[in-house]
C-alpha cells in the first residue's frame, strides 16, 4: 500500500467566486494564510476597518503567518483603527511585534467606516467583503480583479498615517 507525502500531495486551490457568511469568510482567511505560507508569497494587504471579526486570535493563523514571515516578505494593514486588534487579537499582536519589520500599518481615517474595504490582497489571489453585515463577498485570481483592488487599496494608502506601532517608546 502507498503512503502519501504531505510535501507532495497538491494544495487545495482556494475559493473562486462568491462566499457569504462570517464563518465563511474566516475560513477563506484561514485558507488564504495557509496558502500564503505555502506558495511563499511575497507581499499582502490586508484592509479592514477594525479587524474585529478576522480570526487572527486563533493559533492556526498565527501559525500560518510564523511560516509565511521570512526576509524579503511584506505585509501592510490599512484600518480606520487598530483597537479591536489590540482588544481581540493577542496572538497576532505579539507575532507583529515579533516580526515588525515586515509589517506596516496604517491608519486610514478620511475613509467612511461603511465604505472602507474589507480586503486581503496579494499578487495572486484577492477576497473581498462587500457587504460587512452579511459578510459576503468575492474571491479570485483574475487579473482584472487582483489589479481593481490593488488600485482601491493603493488610494486608501495614499492617504492614510502610519499607526499601531509595534512598540511604545516613553521616558
Amino acid at each position: 500500500m502507498p503512503t502519501t507525502d504531505p510535501l507532495t500531495v497538491p494544495a487545495s486551490p482556494l475559493l473562486e467566486g462568491a462566499f457569504s457568511g462570517s464563518a465563511e469568510f474566516a475560513q477563506l482567511v484561514r485558507e488564504a494564510l495557509a496558502c500564503a505560507a505555502r506558495e511563499g508569497w511575497s507581499e499582502m494587504v490586508w484592509s479592514d476597518a477594525t479587524f474585529e471579526d478576522w480570526p487572527l486570535r486563533e493559533k492556526a493563523v498565527v501559525e500560518s503567518l510564523q511560516a509565511w514571515a521570512r526576509s524579503g516578505r511584506k505585509l501592510v494593514l490599512l484600518a480606520k483603527n487598530y483597537d479591536s486588534i489590540l482588544r481581540y487579537h493577542a496572538r497576532f499582536v505579539s507575532w507583529r511585534n515579533t516580526w515588525s519589520h515586515l509589517i506596516e500599518c496604517r491608519v486610514c481615517r478620511g475613509v467612511d467606516t461603511s465604505e472602507f474595504p474589507s480586503a486581503l490582497w496579494s499578487p495572486h489571489w484577492v477576497m473581498r467583503r462587500l457587504d460587512l453585515v452579511r459578510s459576503t463577498g468575492i474571491a479570485g485570481r483574475e487579473a482584472q480583479r487582483r489589479v481593481f483592488l490593488q488600485e482601491e487599496l493603493n488610494e486608501c494608502k495614499r492617504q492614510s498615517i502610519p499607526g499601531f506601532p509595534a512598540t511604545t517608546l516613553g521616558l
